[in-house]
C-alpha cells in the first residue's frame, strides 16, 4: 500500500520523463497554468473510482492538492488542458507498455470488446453525442446506448491497445480498423498500440473466414477463436474450449478492472474529445498500477489495496 503522495509522485516523476522525451508542443496563446506532466498526471489520478463525477475529484484536488499544484485552474479550464493533451496520455499508455511487455516472449493477446454506455437508451431526446454515440446490444446488460471498446490484452493483464466505436458497430470492422491502424500507425491515433505478430486470441464474435484471411494477408494478424456450437464446418473438443475459455479469462478481469475500480461504468460524456482523453487516462492508471506493483512486489492486478487513502 503506497499513500497518496508517494502514488502521484511517483506518478508525476515517470510522467515527467516521457514528456521530456517527445518533441515540444506548440501551442497559441499565453502558457498554461498546468504544465504538460502535471495536466496528464491529474488526469489519470483523477480516475479513481474513489471520485464519484469530475466535480469530486476537484472538490478533493483544491482541497488536498493545491500544496503540490499551486496553479491548478478552474474545473472546466482544467478539463480543456486535459482534452489538449489526449495524444499524449495514449503515448504514455504505449510507453507503460512498452516497458511491461516483450513482444518476443509474448505468443499471444486476447483480444474482445465491451459495451460502453453512456446514456440510458430509454431516455427521451438525441444526447449530447447524437450521431457518434447510438444504441446497441450486449449479452450482459442488453440493449444500451453509447459505445462498444475493443481492447487487446496481454497474459498477465497490461493493457497494449484500445480504440472505440459507436454501439451498433460489429466487431469485425471494429477490429478491422484496429488492426490496420496497428499495421499503419496514426501519429493521432496512437491508442490502439503497436504491430503484434503473435495469434489473437478472440472469441465467436470474430468470426469470418474471409475476414480472418483478410486480417493475415493485410496486416499481418491472425485471429483464432472457437466455432459457433452448431457449426458443421469444424468443431472443438471441450477440452480445448475450455483452455480457451481459460486463455481469455483475462479480458472479463480487465475490463472489471476499467469500469469498477476505475470508474467507466459512470462516464457521461459531452463531447468525443473529452471521453476518448478519459478513457486513455483509464488505460494509464490501469498499466500504471500494474508497474507499481511489479516494483512493490505484489500481484500484478491486485488493486484494491494499492491506495492508501
Amino acid at each position: 500500500m503506497v499513500d497518496v503522495d508517494t502514488f502521484l509522485t511517483t506518478l508525476y516523476v515517470m510522467v515527467d520523463d516521457f514528456c521530456h522525451s517527445q518533441p515540444p508542443t506548440r501551442r497559441p496563446g499565453p502558457d498554461a497554468s498546468l504544465s504538460e506532466s502535471e495536466i496528464i498526471t491529474l488526469a489519470i489520478f483523477a480516475r479513481w473510482s474513489r471520485f464519484n463525477s469530475e466535480r469530486d475529484f476537484y472538490r478533493y484536488a483544491t482541497g488536498h492538492l493545491t500544496d503540490a499544484f499551486p496553479t491548478l485552474p478552474e474545473r472546466s479550464q482544467f478539463n480543456r488542458l486535459v482534452r489538449s493533451c489526449t495524444e499524449l496520455i495514449e503515448g504514455f499508455v504505449l510507453h507503460l507498455t512498452s516497458l511491461l511487455t516483450d513482444a518476443r516472449k509474448c505468443p499471444y493477446q486476447a483480444l474482445d470488446s465491451s459495451a460502453m454506455p453512456i446514456r440510458d437508451c430509454k431516455r427521451r431526446g438525441h444526447g449530447w453525442l447524437a450521431g457518434q454515440a447510438d444504441i446497441g446490444w450486449s449479452n450482459s446488460i442488453g440493449w444500451y446506448e453509447g459505445f462498444s471498446l475493443l481492447a487487446a490484452i496481454e497474459p498477465s493483464g497490461v493493457i497494449t491497445g484500445f480504440c472505440f466505436g459507436s454501439a451498433s458497430t460489429a466487431d469485425q470492422p471494429l477490429a478491422e480498423t484496429f488492426f490496420a491502424l496497428r499495421a499503419n500507425p496514426n501519429p493521432r491515433l496512437k491508442g490502439v498500440g503497436s504491430a503484434f505478430w503473435g495469434t489473437y486470441v478472440a472469441d465467436k464474435g470474430f468470426e469470418g473466414v474471409e475476414n480472418h484471411r483478410r486480417w493475415m494477408e493485410c496486416y499481418g494478424a491472425e485471429v483464432v477463436h472457437p466455432p459457433k456450437r452448431n457449426s458443421k464446418k469444424r468443431s472443438w473438443s471441450k477440452p480445448l474450449r475450455r483452455w480457451i475459455a481459460g486463455i481469455r479469462q483475462i479480458v472479463e478481469t480487465v475490463y472489471d478492472k476499467l469500469f469498477n475500480a476505475f470508474g467507466l461504468w459512470r462516464e457521461r460524456p459531452h463531447e468525443i474529445g473529452g471521453l476518448r482523453a478519459r478513457l486513455a487516462a483509464r488505460v494509464a492508471l490501469h498499466n500504471f498500477c500494474i508497474w507499481l506493483n511489479d516494483r512493490l512486489g505484489r500481484p500484478r492486478l491486485k488493486f484494491a489495496d494499492l491506495m492508501g487513502w
